[in-house]
């Protein structure tokens, strides 16, 4: 080899030497994090064949009247009124009509901008400024007034320019309807008979509200929705609320512990809704730090903005989520909670994943659903999620994030969240099925949902809770009654243009052609890639405007219920609402679950769209899955269409919507057949 041979081959070696080292160096690190994220990224494989269940367990089955709440248990609960008449109300009343005890009431009164106006000049308004808004009973506003330093000719001032609100909306708000624990597990064996196959429950833990958006801790379910309330709330009065070496097992937990049980005797999961972005103001630590102010061991585990000073003219105040007071936010940096209530909500995660904490979490829940975790930060999130992993390797974790997919991707990435609740899902359906006037084509639908499936992670898109609708939104019915009047997608005029206090907003029980609507839906909800989530009651043909009219107590069919009467402003409606299970949309739910679970292909399969008629409002996709080949037709039209278009696999079909109405494909692969106005077929491979 001559010597600029050698030279030059020395030069090349070299090179790739240092290839080798910056790949070593730089790119398997890269690919290893990869390898990571993708292990992290762990689909449970359950959550993929899982048709969800909703359920608001105050409004779903009181179980146990015994264990009813009593008026003391909802202090602290917006509208703040625990003096007024009360009572438990009777499940089966018109919804918006007073009861006896209401119509005792006296209502809210309110410091205004109006009153502050009219206040001026006459008193010392500053000393108002933090109460404006609030809600207060006659006998709460005067004690505030008093401990603000007013005289009594001071108070008498102030009342007459302070607002009576008294409306339908405050004596909602107060209702409590006694649903419970042990009403869920007496209808375990009604879900399994319908075909659920996961339950996801609004907030248990111990809350002075209907909703419990407002936890007083998370270490305890609701007392009232066990046995033994008394002796409950005596037991956790001895505990040191940060010590989890001081907590104890009421019999409300031992309860929640048999319902996962009786829950998982039936081949069936639960998840709990987590409220970790803040907590209510009864909870223990917040109101320590009320009591100490900066010399409370709690003072950094929430957001004060200012502490009380009278000397300097300052109050207390404190960052709750969204400007609401009821709900102080848990302290934070910029990317994670302090370490105290991370702790707690570390060590309450534990408590309910693995409750005899053996390390077997067969006891425990199976996962979470994460209330507005847009709002927490992403280390948080991170962390916790390796927390309950850790825990329990296939627990499912869903996020509420009511945003576009792109919002959503930074937590869909394997190292937050498994899934979010599927509201685009929502939003695309509701412009296809229910609009009219304002209805999508047919190539836009397909085109929004082929979007979606395309923004995340191929496994994502079959664990993402396909919903319609929620506890935050009007019943799927009511949408379909008010078509085309306002977008569910442009979500905060819709949050406030779809209350029953609207007069725009029709309130009033679906007509037979508007539950057609709603069975259209579900053959494609059953049908299509992801998984289903029923909100209770829509089986059955519940309906209402969004909160607090989207959570009426469940309708039975061993119950008779009052025909719904009144209207939201306490006028009669021209012809009575009879309230009453639809046994037909039961069965049609019925059916259309049992079909999904007896089909691979409808929980696993591959998805593809065959055709799209946007002349006759057809959609045509299938559902392949191993030797298990399915296709999907829905007639988005009033009328019968012929459908035409091509399968992939020429054989035999048979429908199993439409029972009878089997045929031959032949090899040309061409079908060409009816499809009812409103209306579907499924048809399934019998033989190649």
């Amino acid at each position: 080899m001559k010597g600029e041979d050698a030279g030059f081959m020395i030069i090349f070696w070299r090179f790739i030497l240092f290839i080798s080292i910056f790949l070593i160096l730089f790119l398997l690190p890269v690919m290893a994090e990869e390898r990571n994220t993708m292990n992290d990224n762990f689909i449970p494989e359950w959550a993929k064949t899982v048709v969800w269940y909703q359920i608001f367990p105050d409004r779903f089955r009181n179980g146990d009247p015994l264990n009813d709440p009593k008026l003391e248990n909802i202090e602290g609960s917006w509208p703040h009124d625990h003096i007024s008449p009360w009572q438990v109300h009777p499940w089966t009343s018109d919804w918006y009509e007073f009861q006896p005890y209401e119509k005792q009431n006296k209502g809210f009164y309110i410091i205004t901008d109006k009153s502050l106006k009219e206040l001026k000049g006459k008193i010392n308004i500053e000393k108002l400024l933090s109460i404006k808004g609030q809600q207060f009973s006659p006998v709460t506003l005067k004690d505030k007034l008093i401990e603000k330093g007013f005289t009594e000719a001071d108070i008498k001032i102030i009342w007459k320019h302070t607002e009576n609100e008294k409306t339908i909306w405050y004596d909602i708000q107060r209702r409590r309807y006694g649903g419970d624990l042990q009403g869920i597990i007496d209808k375990l064996d009604y879900l399994q008979s319908l075909g659920v196959t996961a339950i996801y429950l609004n907030p248990i833990f111990e809350s002075p509200s209907l909703h419990k958006y407002d936890a007083i801790m998370y270490h305890h379910i609701d007392a009232n929705f066990g046995p033994d309330s008394v002796r409950d709330r005596e037991l956790i009065k001895k505990e040191v609320p940060h010590d989890p070496g001081t907590w104890v097992m009421t019999s409300a937990d031992k309860l929640f512990l048999k319902l996962i049980k009786e829950v998982h005797k039936r081949k069936m999961k639960i998840i709990i809704d987590g409220v970790f972005n803040h907590i209510g103001i009864k909870n223990p630590f917040f109101q320590d730090v009320v009591k100490n102010q900066e010399n409370s061991k709690y003072k950094d585990w929430f957001i004060v903005t200012s502490w009380n000073d009278p000397a300097k003219g300052k109050e207390f105040t404190y960052k709750g989520w969204f400007g609401v007071k009821e709900l102080p936010e848990w302290g934070r940096t910029d990317n994670n909670l302090l370490p105290g209530p991370k702790s707690y909500i570390f060590n309450i995660t534990k408590r309910w994943m693995d409750p005899d904490c053996d390390g077997d979490p067969s006891d425990g829940i199976d996962g979470w659903r994460l209330d507005v975790a847009f709002c927490v930060p992403h280390g948080f999130w991170k962390d916790w999620s390796k927390h309950v992993k850790s825990i329990n390797p296939e627990a499912y974790m869903t996020a509420e994030i009511i945003d576009t997919a792109e919002v959503n991707k930074p937590y869909l990435k394997g190292d937050e969240f498994t899934a979010v609740m599927n509201y685009n899902f929502a939003f695309t359906s509701s412009e296809y099925f229910f609009d009219e006037h304002n209805r999508i084509s047919t190539t836009e639908f397909d085109k929004r949902l082929r979007e979606l499936r395309e923004a995340y992670n191929k496994e994502i898109s079959y664990v993402m809770q396909n919903l319609i609708d929620s506890h935050d939104t009007a019943r799927m019915n009511t949408m379909i009654v008010n078509k085309d009047k306002i977008s569910y997608r442009d979500w905060h005029k819709y949050c406030e243009y779809a209350k029953g206090s609207n007069p725009e907003y029709d309130t009033g029980k679906p007509l037979p052609n508007e539950i057609k609507r709603q069975k259209i839906f579900v053959i494609f909800q059953m049908t299509y890639l992801g998984s289903p989530m029923v909100y209770y009651g829509n089986e059955v043909g519940m309906w209402g405007a969004t909160d607090p009219c989207c959570r009426k107590p469940m309708i039975w069919e061993d119950m008779e219920y009052s025909d719904e009467i009144y209207l939201p402003d306490g006028s009669k409606r021209s012809v009575p609402d009879k309230v009453g299970v639809n046994k037909d949309l039961f069965n049609h739910y019925k059916k259309l679950i049992n079909i999904r679970n007896s089909h691979k292909a409808l929980q696993l399969g591959d998805f593809n769209t065959l055709f799209i008629d946007d002349k006759n409002e057809i959609y045509g996709f299938s559902r392949k899955y191993k030797d298990e080949y399915i296709v999907v037709i829905v007639n988005n039209s009033k009328k019968e269409k012929r459908a035409k278009f091509e399968v992939e696999l020429p054989g035999t079909f048979v429908d199993l919507l439409n029972e009878g109405n089997g045929f031959t494909v032949k090899e040309d692969k061409t079908i060409s057949l009816d499809v009812k106005g409103e209306w579907g077929r499924i048809l399934l491979l019998e033989n190649k």
